[in-house]
């Protein structure tokens, strides 16, 4: 038998969000992998447990190191619970490399859910939530920084970044380059905390903000670009884009459907070209002023 891995969500600022299994997990687990051993000391704490297991530290400096070691224990019957600073493993954590470990080699894993700073972000930036892509943080280097927010300049779904309070000016004004000052966005800061604040604001005013400093855990939310407006497009271009769709394996129905969302036209105009331009080169039709049956 196989031991499990728990990965544990932590409180993102006040302890008292601490999910009710926390403090069982903590007091049960054979080996508690987290990421700030003194930080780990002051949750217990708090939450009034006192771990019967190992604790080991496990944190981006010695995962690489300390995975064999956790995968073995968990081989042998182990139960290893693993969390970090705040929020989730492995979500901009340490914790993926484990994961994957782990179930290469069989292991249970489950979790402990618990506070998330990216879905509490996203509920209080009053941006879209239907639709999202968490990016994480962002290069450090000012060049592969713009390079990263390029590639998801035409993301049309609502973005979240995490962000180092240092770099949240620079970050914001290479936001407000790419995507356009105008873009809305909202800056979470010290979620949950006695000086929680979120700003909501265009990305130029927001940038001009923090100019002045920010302190604190930063999430970052910005709206999704815009749809594309109608496109002028001539009947010929329309039928061209299905037919090069169709050629390609889609289903015509399919085809007219995606031409018309490029374009931005209804679904029947698209139709209706793509029909005149069958029954203009049907058998017996001479183009565009012959006569049927000539010949």
């Amino acid at each position: 038998m196989t031991g499990t891995l728990v990965l544990a969500g932590t409180p993102i600022g006040d302890t008292a969000d601490a999910p009710p299994r926390l403090a069982a997990e903590l007091a049960a687990a054979d080996v508690v992998a987290a990421e700030d051993t003194r930080r780990l000391r002051r949750l217990t704490q708090a939450l009034g447990v006192q771990p019967s297991g190992r604790i080991v530290s496990y944190f981006e400096g010695n995962e690489a190191a300390r995975t064999p070691e956790l995968v073995e224990q968990l081989a042998g019957g182990a139960r290893v619970l693993l969390v970090t600073d705040a929020g989730m493993p492995s979500v901009s954590d340490p914790g993926y490399r484990l994961v994957a470990a782990a179930v290469e080699h069989g292991v249970r894993v489950t979790a402990v859910p618990g506070p998330s700073a990216v879905l509490t972000a996203l509920a209080l930036s009053g941006l879209p939530v239907d639709r999202f892509c968490f990016e994480g943080f962002l290069p450090r280097k000012a060049g592969e920084r713009l390079g990263r927010l390029r590639e998801v300049a035409d993301e049309r779904r609502t973005l979240v970044f995490f962000e180092a309070p240092h770099r949240l000016d620079d970050t914001l004004m290479a936001m407000a380059e790419v995507f356009g000052a105008e873009r809305r966005a909202a800056v979470c800061r010290e979620m949950t905390k006695t000086y929680e604040e979120v700003r909501r604001d265009s990305l130029g005013e927001l940038a001009a903000w923090a100019a002045n400093g920010v302190r604190g855990e930063i999430t970052v939310v910005v709206e999704g670009a815009a749809p594309p407006g109608p496109q002028d497009l001539d009947a010929a271009e329309l039928v061209r884009r299905v037919a090069v769709r169709e050629s390609a394996g889609e289903r015509r129905k399919e085809a007219i459907a995606a031409v018309a969302v490029e374009a931005g036209v209804p679904k029947r105009e698209v139709f209706d070209a793509v029909v005149a331009a069958k029954n203009a080169h049907a058998p017996g039709k001479t183009g565009k002023s012959g006569t049927a049956g000539e010949g």
